[in-house]
């Protein structure tokens, strides 16, 4: 059944294509596309019939097209970034600092540390005039490669703050905060609001596959030294099928026994492009399933909106905010504590490169009252959207 007309690029050329979507022999919605060079493509969008598809869709953001946008010559995706093609302006800027990086993740999608290239003080600057003039200030996000490689991070965070920039957030895989405690305290300083931690899991197996080394104790060391300075700390982890989809839950207890110092998690379905080498399976992670992963390892602690159900207007406990291609998992109050189904997990460490010593295994509680006066939120994304509330 056919479900409406959109457009895509070819995943090889990059080709703009005309694309349709249909729902398949599953009732889940897929996507099709022609390029004449490279044949044809399919592609499962969304793991949930289509009224579920369609109430995904609903509440769309009234239009606010982007301040002094420039004027598109060759049309989305060659015009992208601040055209007046946009309906909607931007709220996030992402600044890609650095191409250089400390790892070389297999599964990196901007490929980082191929080759070194990096934005001058001056070019920053320029950047920062531009996106004030354009509707400024936004939320600036720090990225690379490893932005954490440049010495003068500080001093680009707080030559943003005297631009008029009030919101900092650093992506980072945690190896320099792990290994320098004064370092989270200088980017504090600075001006850094968030630190966007790569955490893909609670085990060294995990990271051994996505990152190609043990970083288990970097990550446990770099998470006690921003908490240390009152420095917010949101986890990131890449879900991959067969490698980390089992451990959803444990990343959320995770976040939740070290409340308020992580504030959230956001949660990326593993892209399969750039340095990825993994096989992309016939049926990628959309984010039903990323849904329901959460709501099943949670033991009943999280609910997911599911296609029908009446949102009642009670106060409840959690809220599920969703757009087009991202949903929040807002707890509102306190969730209740998981059910004694729910086992201890010993998280080990490898040793920590800092001390050149073994760090102590630490065991998670199981069962416990998480009935204290704090919040947190837990997001996932494909990256874009900005969330409206249903409520569970």
């Amino acid at each position: 059944m056919r479900v409406g007309r959109t457009e895509s690029v070819c995943p090889v050329c990059l080709r703009k294509l005309s694309a349709e979507k249909r729902t398949g022999a599953d009732g889940y919605i897929y996507m099709d596309k022609q390029c004449p060079e490279h044949g044809k493509f399919s592609t499962l969008i969304w793991e949930d019939n289509l009224i579920s598809y369609m109430r995904w869709n609903l509440g769309s953001s009234t239009v606010e097209p982007p301040v002094n946008g420039r004027d598109a010559k060759n049309g989305c995706p060659n015009d992208c970034g601040l055209c007046k093609e946009h309906l909607r302006k931007g709220c996030c800027m992402l600044l890609e600092l650095t191409t250089r990086c400390n790892l070389r993740c297999p599964v990196c999608f901007a490929s980082a540390g191929t080759e070194e290239r990096e934005l001058s003080m001056e070019e920053i600057e320029r950047q920062y005039d531009y996106l004030m003039s354009h509707g400024g200030p936004f939320n600036i996000q720090l990225s690379g490669g490893e932005p954490s490689m440049r010495d003068d991070l500080p001093e680009i965070i707080a030559l943003g703050r005297k631009k008029g920039f009030s919101f900092f957030q650093l992506n980072t895989n945690g190896i320099r905060l792990a290994a320098d405690a004064e370092y989270a305290r200088t980017l504090k300083a600075a001006g850094l609001n968030t630190v966007f931690l790569q955490f893909d899991g609670v085990d060294d197996a995990v990271y051994m596959t996505l990152r190609g080394r043990a970083l288990m104790a970097e990550k446990l060391a770099a998470i006690e030294n921003c908490a240390a300075v009152g420095l917010g700390i949101v986890l990131v982890p890449v879900i991959a099928p067969g490698v980390n989809d089992a451990q959803v839950g444990d990343i959320l207890r995770f976040a939740l026994e070290r409340m308020p110092a992580i504030r959230g998690v956001h949660f990326q379905p593993i892209s399969y492009f750039g340095r990825c080498g993994l096989e992309r399976p016939e049926k990628p992670i959309t984010i039903p399933r990323m849904l329901r992963l959460i709501e099943e390892q949670m033991c009943g602690a999280m609910h997911a909106p599911a296609a029908g159900r009446k949102i009642p207007t009670a106060p409840s406990t959690q809220a599920i905010c969703a757009a087009r291609t991202a949903v929040s998992v807002c707890c509102r109050r306190n969730p209740a504590p998981p059910p004694a189904a729910a086992r201890p997990r010993t998280i080990r460490a490898a040793t920590s490169p800092s001390s050149g010593t073994a760090r102590t295994s630490r065991t998670m509680p199981p069962t416990r009252s998480f009935a204290r006066p704090r919040r947190s939120m837990i997001f996932l994304s494909r990256r874009g959207g900005a969330p409206s509330p249903y409520r569970v």
